[in-house]
């Protein structure tokens, strides 16, 4: 009587259930960045259309499918200012701690005011699919700049335009749009802004013409600039004067009774006269 063979063994039968179709299931971040060109085809139909909020929607909508952008800080904390209780878990020393705290707001400040350190997207490290995505988040956000400028909001503008130059510093037509917002904007900091881009546009411009319309740009801008820089600065010694008022009213003085007058060496002098 023959032998019955024994049954396979189930390492030599594929589980149809663990299986995967290279061909149907692409890579997540290759199916964000397909739904993010898609939205942004949408938002430029929009655009052309002059359907400028939903244009601004279809937009942002593309950013959310995108990864945020690759940042590096200084004051990340790392294992040569980390100490370890032998249980794997970080542990800062207590006078870090109280370091940390005396200087909370002084850090939070700081940031704000620091550039962010973008990682070069041009560096071999960097995927092409990361490349591509950072091409494609500069031109996003600067679409959402100019849907703003449609929209009269040049604050917003100014600052969707300003997201895109970190990703691409060299982007003329997001610098561009920012200074001109930053111009109707026409604040001290926001003309100083405008000049700054103005000017490194002269570097990223190659015809003559860009660089002669450029120039007058910056020629038009800078007694502009000066005047808000003076409105400004007059704005703040006008309130400073009036909180030393409001002090000084209380002893019966005013500010009036201080005069600062050139002491002959290149210096004031502060003179105390009661009116």
């Amino acid at each position: 009587m023959p032998s019955t063979p024994p049954p396979a063994s189930d390492a030599s039968v594929p589980d149809p259930s663990k299986q995967t179709n290279a061909k149907t299931e692409a890579p997540q971040a290759e199916v964000n960045l397909e739904q993010a060109n898609v939205l942004k085809a949408e938002g430029t139909e929009a655009f052309r259309a002059g359907r400028w909020s939903e244009a601004l929607a279809s937009y942002q909508a593309a950013l959310r499918c995108l990864p945020k952008r690759i940042v590096v800080t200084e004051d990340q904390p790392t294992r040569d200012n980390i100490g370890d209780d032998g249980d794997g878990e970080p542990k800062y020393s207590s006078s870090a701690k109280d370091k940390g705290k005396a200087k909370e707001n002084e850090k939070e400040k700081e940031k704000k005011e620091k550039a962010e350190d973008v990682v070069d997207v041009s560096s071999p490290a960097v995927s092409a699919a990361d490349k591509e995505m950072t091409r494609l988040r500069a031109v996003l956000h600067a679409n959402v700049g100019a849907c703003f400028v449609k929209l009269g909001d040049h604050k917003e503008a100014a600052q969707a335009c300003s997201q895109a130059i970190l990703d691409d510093p060299a982007y003329v037509k997001a610098r561009e749009r920012r200074a001109a917002s930053n111009e109707i904007i026409g604040s001290w900091t926001s003309l100083t802004s405008a000049q700054e881009d103005y000017t490194a546009l002269l570097q990223l411009h190659t015809t003559s013409a860009q660089l002669a319309d450029v120039r007058r740009k910056l020629q038009s801008l800078k007694p502009r600039l000066e005047a808000a820089q003076k409105r400004e600065t007059d704005e703040m010694l006008g309130k400073l004067k009036g909180l030393g008022n409001t002090i000084l009213g209380n002893f019966g003085l005013s500010t009036d009774n201080f005069k600062f007058e050139p002491n002959g060496a290149g210096g004031y002098s502060l003179n105390f006269t009661r009116s």
